[in-house]
């Protein structure tokens, strides 16, 4: 299984950082979802602007913890490479 840590950015031009295992059904859950986190939820609509792989939950978790830490800068220029 895949794990995949992502970078929305959100009507009001914010960013959210989060990870799943279906990116798809995130990004929809997001959109339209009840289920979807509550900072989203009311930023709505969201778009998908990065995102990585990996194998195991540890590293995609330890990953989006590292992403978060980023200033927007600094995950905006992320998002360019």
């Amino acid at each position: 299984m895949l794990y995949t840590v992502y970078i929305v950015r959100c009507k009001d031009k914010t960013l959210y950082t989060g990870y799943t295992n279906n990116l798809e059904k995130r990004i929809h859950d997001h959109n339209f979802s009840k289920t979807a986190a509550k900072y989203t939820r009311s930023r709505r609509p969201v778009k998908l602007i990065y995102s990585e792989n990996f194998r195991t939950l540890s590293r995609a978790l330890k990953r989006e913890v590292a992403i978060k830490k980023l200033s927007r800068t600094q995950k905006l220029s992320l998002v360019k490479k």
